[in-house]
């Protein structure tokens, strides 16, 4: 049990890192506007759950201009999609374990 609960990953305990990455895993790239319309929340929310997961490496950002309009879209980094992997297999295994006996 207790190797289970250590890869759990406390970079994406909040429920908007949680939200980012769900939509990066399926999506090869999403802008700023997608993910905050899709998310729900704040600008400074998005950029501050981004900032958290571009320190870890997890996110990788890019900056380009669309007709003449300033574009920002986010990738899940290989190391951002094992270690993502790795937590949701994690809680999958601790929801999947029977419940103890007394």
């Amino acid at each position: 049990m207790k190797n289970i609960i250590s890869n759990i990953n406390k970079a994406f305990d909040h429920r908007v890192r949680l939200g980012i990455m769900s939509v990066l895993m399926v999506n090869e790239h999403a802008d700023f506007t997608t993910l905050r319309e899709l998310l729900g929340v704040t600008d400074g929310n998005i950029a501050s759950h981004i900032k958290a997961l571009e320190k870890k490496d997890y996110v990788k950002v890019e900056k380009s201009f669309i007709d003449r309009k300033p574009n920002t879209r986010y990738i899940a980094t290989k190391k951002g999609r094992e270690d993502f992997q790795k937590h949701i297999d994690a809680i999958e295994s601790l929801l999947g374990q029977q419940q103890l006996k007394p």
